[in-house]
């Protein structure tokens, strides 16, 4: 009782608190907040609100939720990056591709670095909507690339709009990669971007197996524009070291979970 009334004395400390409890569980309801910190409900979403006009958290119906660590990074900022872990990841998932196969490759720089992993030999027919994955694939003597054209979204560079849509609706692939923002078990894939979605959709639509690759800082984080729920995933392809959420949480909803090795 004494750290309640604490807490309920020192908004500050209450909200490093809060976030501690983020940290830790993956996400934060306003109602068990409440108790725990022995102060209304009202309180609670006003130190929610706070934390994330400081861009601490995600506030979501309810409660808040981690926000993803790079969003506010261009995408040339991070193709320039190298990321050991990325690449880990991007292995596992070109290991995943069987000459013959329809590919679609989402927008992304995961993605991208999945396009440049593919074996030498592969003899594929690669699908996308982003021109950078495009001459990349192209460079591939057995890849008979496909390019979804349309408008150019500099943010993600990728196309979209009507004419994306059409060619993505008339292609049935063996395998999508498809791009994460952030992934959730209960909100569900959900992206920063709001063109991305129906491109998203229709990839997933078009789709008989579906890949996610993503950071383990994607995890249990949710962006405004939800996209699809968990469960239009097959495979969900992370790191060893989880720090939020859990991983079973997506195992429980029937995903199949790879974790790459430190």
């Amino acid at each position: 009782m004494h750290d309640q009334h604490s807490a309920a004395e020192l908004p500050q400390l209450r909200r490093q608190k809060i976030l501690l409890i983020l940290e830790r569980d993956g996400k934060v309801m306003a109602a068990e907040l409440s108790q725990h910190f022995a102060v209304s409900e009202d309180t609670i979403r006003r130190d929610l609100a706070e934390l994330d006009s400081a861009g601490l958290v995600q506030r979501v119906h309810g409660g808040a939720l981690p926000r993803p660590k790079d969003t506010g990074k261009d995408y040339f900022t991070r193709i320039s990056e190298t990321d050991e872990v990325k690449t880990r990841l991007a292995q596992l998932a070109a290991s995943r591709v069987e000459s013959g196969q329809i590919v679609m490759f989402d927008s992304g720089t995961t993605t991208l670095q999945i396009a440049r992993l593919l074996p030498p030999d592969i003899c594929i027919t690669a699908v996308t909507a982003s021109p950078m994955t495009a001459i990349t694939l192209s460079e591939f003597k057995g890849i008979k690339v496909i390019l979804a054209g349309g408008q150019l979204n500099p943010a993600t560079m990728s196309a979209s709009g009507h004419e994306t849509l059409r060619l993505l609706e008339g292609i049935k692939a063996d395998l999508l990669f498809t791009g994460v923002c952030a992934i959730h078990p209960q909100v569900g894939i959900s992206s920063l971007h709001f063109d991305e979605v129906p491109v998203k959709q229709a990839m997933l639509d078009s789709a008989t197996q579906v890949i996610a690759v993503t950071t383990a800082d994607k995890l249990g984080a949710v962006e405004p524009f939800v996209v699809a729920p968990c469960e239009r995933l097959h495979t969900l392809i992370t790191e060893r070291h989880v720090a939020t959420g859990n991983v079973e949480d997506y195992r429980k909803l029937g995903i199949e979970v790879v974790q790459a090795e430190a």
